[in-house]
């Protein structure tokens, strides 16, 4: 069953390891997640975002991810 929230989670997710540490996952470059798909994905919560990200990036798709991001900002900046 699909998570409601596994976008909301894919746009605040951060890259634990390698050489982008600390990045937001959307914000990897093609050629990264490209190298995953190749070598295969980690297991878990983590490979699951990093496939979603390579689909939505080499599918041109990343446009749906701006209402998710723009309402993630609002709630940031709500006192």
């Amino acid at each position: 069953m699909f998570d409601r929230n596994f976008l909301h989670k894919l746009v605040v997710a951060k890259m634990p390891f390698g050489q982008y540490k600390g990045w937001n996952i959307t914000a990897l470059p093609v050629h990264y997640l490209v190298w995953f798909s190749r070598k295969g994905f980690p297991g878990g919560m983590l490979g699951q975002q990093l496939s979603t990200m390579y689909e939505i990036k080499t599918n041109g798709l990343e446009h749906l991810l701006d209402p998710i991001k723009k309402e993630m900002k609002k709630q940031q900046y709500k006192f």
